[in-house]
């Protein structure tokens, strides 16, 4: 199938040639260098956070945030269900042991009022309370970050922010990335700003951020030889994806916005399809999404009598939008319901699995033009209703 309109591609701006090029010159092609040094400080100064480590990747930026809060084999980990496995792989990584949250419906993510008594039961049944907690902001929409926090900080458990969609985003003022003990950040192809590929890890404190860098450089010791007392990683960020990171961050304050009026677009060209369809919005102002992904939704009665999870309906809308060569992609199936996590505790209802059943992510690349969304919308006013049967 020869796809016209893709998801969300790579979005070049046209500089990047020149940092790849001024790197090639000074034969910067090695892991490290000044634009690592770069893209490090242009990343900390747009968060407003003291420390920004550049990884090869968001999964390594999780695995990393866990070392550094000592989680270790046999301890349990919290962790948004409905989420990509990167976030919930490197708990076993760890030998640790992940327990599922169910999400509210506002912002899809993990819901505060239900991870609070998933602690509380993990304590009266293991006698040990979680090692840590692992709050997502999917497809860009901030988690209740308050709420999230103030559960942490009641059983004094430190909370990662997994922000690998949400670079951009804002909750109650104060930018994503930035909340609880350590953050993760994404640059693969198809977010905000890439670097090919690579991620990063917010930090709060120096001593953080240099413990990372000797982690995630094989832990080698500084000797005049190979020299290594405890287990490293090779997670840095090469210079030459950095320098194509600086690039694109140049632009990212326009890729957000191009990304939030993409949204604003299907809401608008959508509005005539609900109540059958509704495209999830911010549920207040303080919710300020960059929407990476915009996500629409079945109404709950179209799903009523379908075995619990059955995406078949969006499915269905998935297929017939993509024999027009648009490319679209189902939720993310929540975790509890992945066959590699089916022995590990879930806490909570159907309201991930019910969002997984409903829910369709549409073409949101800031790449896309006003011509090629109405066109995606014009296919799915086509098609919505009989992709219900």
């Amino acid at each position: 199938m020869d796809l016209k309109i893709k998801l969300s591609l790579p979005h070049c701006t046209g500089t990047e040639g020149k940092w790849i090029a001024r790197a090639l010159e000074h034969d910067w092609i090695v892991p490290l260098g000044p634009d690592v040094d770069e893209f490090e400080r242009r990343l900390a100064d747009y968060l407003g956070v003291p420390e920004v480590v550049a990884l090869s990747s968001g999964t390594a930026a999780i695995h990393l945030a866990l070392i550094l809060r000592g989680v270790k084999p046999g301890d349990e980990v919290v962790c948004q269900a409905m989420t990509f496995s990167a976030s919930a792989n490197p708990i076993a990584y760890c030998g640790a042991r992940p327990v599922f949250v169910d999400s509210e419906p506002l912002t899809m993510n993990i819901d505060p009022v239900v991870l609070d008594k998933a602690i509380a039961h993990r304590i009266t049944l293991t006698g040990r309370k979680p090692a840590a907690i692992i709050a997502v902001d999917l497809y860009g929409m901030p988690a209740q970050m308050d709420e999230i926090l103030a559960v942490g900080e009641r059983y004094n458990i430190p909370v990662i922010e997994d922000a690998a969609e949400a670079l951009g985003s804002e909750y109650g003022g104060r930018k994503c990335g930035t909340f609880g003990r350590f953050a993760a950040l994404s640059f693969n192809g198809n977010k905000i700003i890439t670097t090919s590929g690579g991620g990063a890890l917010v930090c709060h404190d120096k001593e953080s951020a240099r413990r990372a860098k000797f982690l995630a450089t094989q832990a080698r010791l500084p000797k005049p030889y190979y020299y290594h007392e405890e287990i490293g990683y090779n997670y840095r960020l090469s210079n030459i994806s950095a320098a194509i990171g600086c690039s694109q961050a140049e632009t990212l304050d326009w890729r957000v916005e191009r990304r939030r009026s993409i949204h604003e677009r299907y809401v608008a060209g959508l509005a005539g399809l609900s109540p059958l369809i509704t495209v999830h919005s911010a549920p207040s102002e303080s919710f300020l999404s960059n929407y990476w992904l915009s996500v629409i939704l079945y109404d709950e009665s179209v799903t009523a009598g379908l075995p619990d999870g059955d995406p078949s309906v969006p499915d269905r809308l998935r297929r017939a939008l993509l024999d027009e060569g648009i490319e679209t992609r189902l939720l993310w199936r929540p975790m509890n319901m992945q066959p590699v996590f089916s022995s590990s505790p879930y806490y909570g209802g159907g309201v991930a699995a019910s969002l997984f059943a409903r829910g369709l992510c549409l073409p949101s690349g800031s790449s896309l033009t006003d011509e090629q969304i109405d066109t995606v919308i014009e296919a799915i006013h086509r098609h919505a209703e009989s992709a219900t049967r």
